[in-house]
């Protein structure tokens, strides 16, 4: 009995001790963080300091929202290359970027000496209807001259609410005078598939991912499909090259394209518990035929989940140059009436658990597409990567690579990487590469 008691009194005393240490350590732990708390107000104070001597003594009276938008981007571009603050008006505009839907007329544009010049017509839209050419110069827009005006400043114009009119005032080589086209703005879909026939090959570019990409990539496949022929179709090329990136579901979604099962893409934060995977559903729309992947040092993010996951896989031969390696993602929190906050939260990693920030996807092939003379002479093309980038995230495995040239020639018969892809396919040229190992890179 009394050696019961000496038991359980000895039981008491510890956890008496063990709960004054944890007390303790709270203690400890409590008083950190409100050191920490009045060091960040502190710092929050000399902000405003700054901010009020700013407004007081500048040499010119200051925009108190511009100096608060400029602080609050250098704040989050201080992080990474890739987390910003977005105004209410670029928020619209990254909106406008990702849906692939908006008001306006349907030309593309460029500038060139200071001149708005058509590049081209978009099929079925109002500038294609009313006889808008390629090489078109706009020379006015609502009688309001062009000249000052950005490229961007152009477009914001001629974009707008459905069903509004604009005049775009014209000058065209062989016409004496510049003359008006009167167009209503219509919903103009910004087509980021575009398809061709190779013979018995598919060829499928795709430029970006926004909410338009896989219905456009279902498309695609079905319109090659029924022109060659489901059963005579070799296989498909996949153009990824320049390609910068967009949304992770439609990138998900295009990888699940071509993929039976597994998983296509993790993101993990910082915290252990904010893990995501997501799996294949059944189904290949390419129904088993091999698939050949072209990259470059322009593709980057979702395109490079895309790369990622069906090399991994072993369903596609990567071919062309090292990727951008952009392996992070960015979650956009909307800010109310006063925009919206571009953070990047997570890395996202390949099947095979592999990070490829800043490293990029190696391809299995690669091949190299020079640069044209003229343009190797004016040396304005240089290869691309997120490790050049200034304050870019380093990589989890500590392995950068150097990214790599992002030059496609315009001429499809000048086009390296794309003619090795189709003689690959044809059985014409011949690497172990290709096929691809179905079993490589996912650990059992």
């Amino acid at each position: 009995m009394i050696r019961k008691a000496s038991l359980l009194l000895t039981g008491v005393a510890i956890g008496a001790i063990a709960a004054v240490s944890v007390t303790q350590s709270q203690n400890l732990l409590s008083g950190a963080a409100v050191a920490a708390a009045a060091d960040t107000y502190r710092q929050l104070n000399l902000f405003g300091d700054v901010f009020e001597r700013v407004r007081a003594d500048y040499v010119e009276a200051p925009d108190d929202t511009a100096l608060v938008e400029s602080a609050i981007n250098g704040m989050l571009t201080s992080l990474d290359p890739h987390s910003s603050y977005l105004t209410a008006k670029d928020f619209k505009d990254m909106q406008v970027q990702t849906s692939g839907k908006f008001g306006g007329l349907g030309i593309e544009v460029t500038m060139e000496e200071g001149i708005i010049k058509v590049v081209s017509p978009i099929d079925d839209t109002p500038a294609a209807k009313a006889g808008v050419l390629a090489n078109d110069l706009i020379v006015a827009l609502d009688g309001e001259s062009v000249q000052g005006l950005t490229l961007n400043q152009a477009v914001e114009k001629m974009r707008g609410d459905i069903n509004t009119p604009i005049t775009l005032t014209l000058s065209r080589e062989g016409v004496e005078k510049p003359f008006d086209v009167r167009l209503v703005r219509d919903v103009i879909t910004i087509h980021s598939v575009r398809s061709r026939e190779e013979g018995d090959i598919g060829y499928v570019r795709i430029t970006t991912f926004n909410e338009q990409t896989f219905d456009g990539l279902r498309d695609a496949l079905d319109e090659i499909n029924r022109k060659i022929g489901r059963d005579k179709v070799k296989g498909y090329v996949i153009d990824l090259r320049n390609n910068p990136g967009g949304l992770l579901d439609q990138a998900i979604s295009v990888s699940d394209a071509f993929l039976e099962r597994g998983e296509i893409v993790s993101t993990r934060g910082r915290r252990a518990e904010e893990t995501q995977r997501r799996n294949a559903n059944p189904g290949d729309l390419a129904n088993g035929k091999p698939v050949i992947v072209l990259v470059n040092g322009g593709s980057a993010s979702a395109s490079e989940i895309v790369a990622g996951a069906l090399q991994d896989h072993g369903r596609a031969t990567i071919l062309g140059t090292r990727s951008f390696g952009k392996g992070s993602v960015q979650t956009i929190i909307p800010l109310g009436s006063n925009g919206a906050l571009r953070l990047t939260t997570a890395r996202y990693y390949t099947p095979s658990g592999h990070s490829i920030q800043a490293k990029g996807i190696e391809p299995d092939i690669e091949v190299i597409q020079e640069l044209p003379p003229e343009l190797a002479a004016q040396q304005t093309v240089e290869p691309r990567g997120e490790s050049s980038l200034r304050g870019h995230l380093s990589g989890e495995s500590g392995e950068e690579g150097s990214g790599s040239l992002a030059y496609v020639p315009p001429d499809p018969k000048d086009d390296k990487q794309l003619n090795y892809a189709l003689d690959l396919l044809r059985g014409i040229q011949v690497n172990s590469a290709f096929p691809p190992d179905p079993e490589r890179g996912i650990p059992n």
